[in-house]
């Protein structure tokens, strides 16, 4: 595009504005090539002498020690199977979520110890240590489990009861006389 192109009607812009995008490439042609930023490299596996990956899962007032290692899909709490430990299903479903999300159901067998809080404490924490665990022996399925937001720590705890109140938030009962 010269200095003397003049502009009066929309087909000569169009005109011009072809110049210009035809004229764009070949002014990034002559310029120093920088090559794309590559990939983010991933993480290293963590895979103990057994072949086995560890984590750490937590929730309300339940840590769980989670290993789990390739196999057939058993995954085994506090020594229990983990239709006898966790008996209602909803809690079954929680706990199979990250290989449902990475879809490696039934490949992965996972060992448990499970201490402190209620069975559905105990249930989201074993979930967060199969997930992070599962993205330390797979480092390429992070992404996906993070996706879900299964990596992160689900930090909600029960209120402490405050003095000068019944319990957390609620007065004693007021009365009048």
């Amino acid at each position: 595009m010269s200095d003397t192109d003049t502009v009066n009607s929309l087909s000569d812009l169009k005109t011009i504005a072809g110049e210009a995008v035809s004229a764009a490439p070949a002014a990034d042609e002559q310029s120093v090539h920088v090559p794309a930023a590559p990939p983010a490299p991933l993480r290293e596996q963590e895979i103990d002498a057994q072949g086995r990956a560890y984590a750490t899962g937590r929730r309300k007032d339940a840590v769980a020690r989670v290993w789990i290692k390739p196999g057939s899909g058993k995954i085994v709490v506090n020594g229990r199977d983990q239709e006898v430990y966790f008996a209602r299903p909803t809690l079954r479903l929680v706990i199979n979520q990250p290989f449902q999300v990475a879809e490696r159901d039934g490949q992965y067998d996972v060992i448990a110890t499970v201490k402190g809080g209620g069975l559905s404490g105990q249930a989201g924490a074993v979930k967060h240590g199969i997930a992070q665990a599962l993205s330390k022996f797979e480092p390429a399925l992070r992404s996906a489990v993070k996706a879900a937001g299964f990596l992160t720590r689900d930090s909600r705890v029960v209120e402490r009861k405050k003095y000068g109140r019944a319990k957390a938030r609620r007065s004693f009962q007021f009365s009048k006389r």
